[in-house]
């Protein structure tokens, strides 16, 4: 074990995360943001309408997507009511079904979050160098490689400075974010019905029904589109710092899904309601630009382009926000070195895991881009990170019904919400991990070519859980009084109490034996 730091051999209680500092908006809008919608959509929607069978009912496939999500995010309600620990998937995990496959659900949420801070910080990098018309800086891969850094280290300070200016920041980004999807939405529906654009389609409800799709198609398209939700659970990431925390951020979790459902449906349905199907497909690496173009002509197309630039430094923020408090949560139950736990005195964030996941993502972005200037691993990490998102979302769905299943007995209710939705939304999850390793298995179905016959997005999604398998292997000795703590359950009538009366059982004292 580690030896105590100066501060507490002298009797110096240790510095904690700032308490009641975020607000129940607070967590709906780092829940919201850190999922990028526009973003998300730019990047994604070309190729759900591009997958053969699809075509206009892309905004069927967005909401089956949306499915596995909102169950797994009736989890993390119920699981974070028992514990609101900053660690969330780690800490639950842990407490449901041991040590071992906790300690792995904590570094699928570091691997994961290293992952996309690359694609972030080059999208928010090139979009500002668009925004001011640099078009010469916008495609040249040095300029891209200098703004990711600047941007990444700039979210890095923000984070490391304090939550409350997070959230802030946050709130203003996505607020224009949000308004400028909004009139986007409205202009391309009302000229549709006005004006009728070339190659424009009148909506239809039938657009929404995933039983007019087959079910290959179907299942194809899930592939994309159950990822663009990811990201919501940022908003119980920082539990501890918000009021009521064994509640709020729960429940910030599932109607953030709500609204990250409402705005997909809707800018999906109004986009090739515009432009037909053809305009997507030909351009699926950022449909928005193209469409502002057309939609809001010169000079407003700029709006589409500050909602991506937005978007992608919003949730450049909000990646680092849960990887650090991840971080924490490890080091503080004694998972990995206790360094990580240190809590800055004044600014009370976690500051040594900030400055580490800040300084590492500038390290992976610097070598992804810099080793691959065509970009082409860039495209395959963003599938890669698929693997650790159905992995840690996966587990904590069957957490929290291995957690409360002696709860589950109490009540239809328990039964339902507490035991069957999030044990679905879990299997669901592993289903589509299953499909995806078959699918980008295939030549043809990714950027870059194969690394020793196998596919970049395997190596690099498969890799990675492989490789925190050997850490978590050479972690047991250093840290075996973690690895051999019990699994446990949720105390009997626990969901019985209000919320008021308990307040979540603390990270690091075991509430009951399984």
């Amino acid at each position: 074990m580690e030896t105590a730091t100066a501060g507490e051999r002298a009797g110096t209680p240790p510095a904690e995360l700032k308490q009641n500092a975020l607000g129940y908006l607070s967590n709906l809008v780092i829940g919201v943001a850190s999922t990028a919608p526009a973003y998300s959509l730019a990047a994604t929607l070309g190729f759900v309408v591009a997958v053969a069978g699809v075509g206009v009912h892309a905004p069927a496939v967005l909401l089956v997507s949306f499915v596995p999500i909102l169950f797994v995010a009736a989890a993390y309600r119920y699981l974070n009511k028992a514990d609101p620990d900053a660690g969330t998937s780690f800490s639950w995990v842990t407490r449901a079904m041991g040590p071992h496959l906790g300690w792995l659900n904590g570094w699928a949420i570091f691997v994961a979050d290293v992952i996309v801070m690359a694609t972030l910080a080059q999208i928010a990098g090139r979009y500002t160098f668009l925004l001011v018309g640099w078009h010469s800086a916008a495609d040249s891969n040095g300029a891209q490689i200098a703004a990711a850094v600047v941007w990444i280290a700039l979210m890095t300070w923000i984070c490391w400075r304090g939550i409350e200016l997070s959230a802030r920041i946050q709130t203003a980004l996505l607020s224009a974010e949000i308004a400028i999807l909004a009139a986007f939405s409205a202009v391309a529906l009302t000229k549709v019905y006005l004006n009728h654009p070339a190659g424009s389609l009148t909506p239809q409800l039938d657009w929404f029904n995933p039983f007019a799709l087959g079910w290959g198609a179907l299942v194809d398209g899930i592939l994309l589109g159950v990822f663009i939700y990811w990201g919501w659970d940022s908003g119980v990431a920082v539990n501890e710092e918000s009021e009521d925390k064994a509640e709020g951020p729960g429940r910030a979790a599932v109607v953030s899904t709500l609204l990250l459902l409402a705005i997909y449906l809707v800018v999906s349905a109004a986009a090739q309601a515009y432009s037909g199907t053809a305009t997507l497909t030909n351009n699926p690496d950022d449909v928005l630009s193209v469409l502002g173009t057309q939609v809001f002509g010169s000079p407003w197309d700029k709006l589409l382009i500050v909602a991506v630039l937005t978007s992608a430094s919003a949730s450049t923020q909000t990646t680092i926000l849960p990887t650090a408090r991840t971080m924490l949560s490890m080091a503080r139950q004694r998972a990995i070195p206790t360094r990580f736990a240190h809590i800055h005195p004044q600014h009370q964030t976690p500051d040594t895991a900030t400055l580490f996941m800040g300084g590492l993502s500038i390290v992976w972005t610097v070598g992804v881009m810099a080793l691959n200037p065509a970009q082409s691993v860039l495209g395959d990490s963003i599938t890669a990170l698929g693997f650790a998102i159905c992995f840690y979302y996966g587990f904590t769905g069957i957490a929290c019904a291995i957690y409360f299943r002696h709860e589950l007995r109490r009540s239809v209710r328990n039964l339902v919400l507490v035991g069957i939705v999030p044990l679905l939304g879990g299997l669901m999850l592993f289903g589509i991990f299953v499909k995806a390793l078959t699918y980008y298995s295939k030549a043809g179905a990714n950027y870059a070519p194969p690394i020793l016959g196998i596919q970049v997005p395997i190596v690099i999604g498969i890799g990675s859980l492989l490789l925190g398998v050997v850490a978590m292997l050479l972690a047991t000795a250093p840290y075996r009084a973690f690895f051999r703590r019990k699994p446990e359950v949720a105390p009997p009538g626990f969901l019985d109490v209000p919320t008021s009366g308990r307040g979540g059982a603390p990270a690091s004292t075991p509430s009951s034996a399984g």
